[in-house]
């Protein structure tokens, strides 16, 4: 079992993307928690699947409890309807 900063460091090697784990009531889970299950997938998902879709069929599947915020390059939190491809392209675009 991982760390909840090792499991969303696995989440962005793997998805290019930053998440924060959130408890179902909002207030976010604290990186040293232990006992997370490790990120098992090991290719990204397609570009065109919204961050809703993303949570409901990875996230929320492979950690029960939590909830997670998908995170822009900018910090800013990407709203549900927002395309994976969009949210990894924001990350390009902050480092220029």
């Amino acid at each position: 079992m991982a760390q909840v900063k090792n499991v969303e460091k696995k989440i962005w090697d793997v998805q290019g993307f930053d998440v924060n784990f959130k408890y179902p009531d909002g207030t976010n889970v604290r990186g040293d928690k232990k006992d997370i299950p490790q990120y098992t997938k090991k290719n990204a998902t397609k570009n065109d699947m919204t961050v809703k879709e993303w949570k409901d069929a990875n996230f929320k599947k492979s950690y029960p409890g939590f909830d997670c915020d998908v995170l822009l390059g900018d910090g800013s939190v990407a709203h549900g309807s927002t395309k994976l491809g969009t949210v990894r392209d924001s990350y390009a675009d902050s480092d220029e």
